[in-house]
């Protein structure tokens, strides 16, 4: 339960679409949640990256925003806590200096990644195992929204823990 009492409702009056929408799997919706409305919202985006610091382990050195959702959550954090960001790619560039993370170097250092919604976690597991390879202590992953069933973590397979400022039945419920 976040500290400030009307964030679940506000996001999700901003976010929850109704029409008809074709989802990822293909399927059709008559709803949809956008998560980008609510990072787009500077004052929204704030109180998010509020409830976020007192999420985060104490001995992060930096904080991983994952493309794109976890960059502007990562970055309003980072101004809120003084703790340098690294923008984490879904694949490293190709070209330049073909990094994965841009930012400061990750070996040695502890990461904590910083998504908006987390579903399956397949994005964030990716991420996990490429800054692992490269040397980096990743043992925490802090979503706005954690869209996962109830009483599941869709990332304990990688050890990774989960700590949401909002989950879907939260939303839902703010809904009336």
């Amino acid at each position: 339960m976040t500290q400030d009492e009307t964030l679940a409702a506000d996001i999700d009056a901003v976010c929850r679409l109704t029409g008809q929408f074709t989802l990822r799997s293909g399927q059709q919706a008559t709803e949809y949640f956008d998560k980008y409305l609510f990072e787009a919202q500077p004052q929204l985006l704030l109180r998010v990256a509020r409830e976020m610091v007192g999420l985060l382990p104490p001995d992060t050195d930096l904080l991983g925003g994952l493309e794109l959702g976890g960059v502007p959550i990562a970055t309003m954090l980072s101004s809120l806590t003084g703790r340098p960001a690294l923008f984490v790619r879904k694949k490293a560039k190709e070209y330049g200096t073909c990094k994965l993370a841009e930012g400061p170097d990750v070996a040695g250092r502890r990461i904590t990644l910083i998504e908006d919604v987390i579903t399956t976690g397949g994005a964030v597991r990716d991420a996990t195992r490429a800054l692992r390879e490269a040397g980096a202590d990743v043992e925490v992953v802090v979503c706005a929204i954690d869209r996962s069933p109830a009483g599941e973590s869709p990332l304990a397979d990688v050890g990774l823990e989960v700590r949401p400022v909002l989950t879907k039945a939260e939303l839902d419920a703010a809904r009336g």
